[in-house]
């Protein structure tokens, strides 16, 4: 479900400042065969990436460094990606290069202190993620980084299921619409889920992620546990295994991570708003649970209404797109606005290292859903 909704004939709104010196999902990683490549937009930047012959996933810039033409025009044997403009081979995991055909005895030219782009790259739940150092740091095989993301899991055996879409937006618009609250009975209207007759005044407890051990990098703020909407279908049927509660965090640069308990039964997500350029971004979800794991059917009907609710958001934010071509005016509001605005801060504060936080403590909020 790359693109559930065509985004193409959107023109771009506006551009988002982006945070680099983190993980993104590229792609999803079955997508990568052994001695396959696959191309890829990541924070702006062209990436090639693939699976080496041994099974390691690798990402690399795709322009060579000679010239400037995609290495994806060439050739990837499962071990060296041959540029197609003059035969360079490169080693895909470090970008370093192995061979320049041109070079005779008469140069003394080390071709191996030559490097083409290259990025760190793992697998985590069934995606590719790529960390996008800061501009003009390059990539340090030994250098030590953060842990990469992935959703939390309370049990040994679980199923999991993935979803994507395509926004034709920057990354703030597709980050605060993804965490407010307020939408939810107006844009996800469905008998399984909610109506606007269901708007009833919730409270709300929040808490700050501060991350001080690493200057706010991945800093946040959680709406603690608390038992889930009483108007929505899915969480009811969570209900049968005993009290249901949930959990929702937000934290730097994009992940919103949501955990659902009810006694032994569980269900998580991780869903994450990614930059493609600096005015279109990609919301991906991977989502894992033990709830009816032993149903053939569950995995493939949680898909089908995930799509809906994805496809929902998705349209939506497509027609904003066409409001926002005219640069208007916008506001935020409390209290339903509130997690926006710490957003925002959030993201400034690691902007400019400050390691600030915009919550002192816990805070209630208030509003109508």
């Amino acid at each position: 479900m790359n693109e559930l909704v065509d985004i193409a004939a959107s023109a771009p709104g506006p551009s988002a400042e982006l945070v680099f010196g983190d993980w993104y999902p590229a792609l999803r990683a079955d997508e990568l065969q052994r001695g396959k490549t696959k191309t890829a937009l990541l924070l702006g930047n062209p990436l090639l990436l693939g699976r080496k012959n041994d099974g390691r996933v690798f990402a690399m810039r795709d322009l060579c460094p000679h010239r400037g033409i995609p290495l994806s025009a060439g050739w990837f044997d499962g071990e060296r990606v041959t540029c197609k403009y003059h035969g360079w081979e490169f080693e895909p995991c470090t970008g370093q290069c192995q061979l320049i055909p041109s070079l005779t005895d008469a140069d003394t030219l080390d071709a191996t202190r030559i490097f083409a782009g290259a990025y760190a790259c793992e697998e985590r739940d069934g995606y590719a993620w790529v960390y996008v150092p800061q501009p003009g740091t390059g990539f340090s095989p030994g250098r030590e980084l953060p842990p990469v993301p992935e959703v939390p899991k309370f049990s040994a055996h679980y199923k999991s299921a993935h979803l994507t879409a395509d926004l034709p937006c920057n990354v703030d618009h597709g980050i605060i619409g993804l965490m407010d609250p307020a939408h939810g009975p107006f844009v996800h209207q469905s008998w399984w889920w909610r109506s606007r007759g269901s708007i009833h005044a919730k409270q709300k407890h929040f808490e700050p992620i501060r991350d001080d051990e690493h200057n706010g990098r991945n800093a946040g703020f959680r709406m603690a546990a608390h038992a889930p909407s009483s108007n929505s279908l899915p969480y009811k049927l969570l209900g049968a295994d005993g009290p249901v509660t949930t959990t929702i965090d937000f934290v730097l640069p994009n992940r919103r991570y949501e955990t659902i308990r009810a006694g032994n039964k569980w269900f998580a997500s991780l869903t994450t708003v990614t930059p493609v350029t600096p005015s279109t971004c990609r919301i991906d979800v991977c989502a894992a649970w033990n709830v009816l794991a032993w149903a053939p059917f569950f995995t493939p009907v949680l898909k089908f209404f995930g799509a809906i609710f994805v496809r929902q958001d998705q349209e939506t934010m497509v027609e904003q797109a066409e409001g926002l071509r005219y640069g208007p005016a916008l506001m935020l509001i409390d209290d339903a606005d509130k997690p926006a605005k710490w957003y925002f801060a959030l993201k400034q504060a690691r902007l400019r290292g400050t390691g600030e936080h915009p919550m002192d403590g816990p805070v209630t909020l208030h509003w109508r859903s």
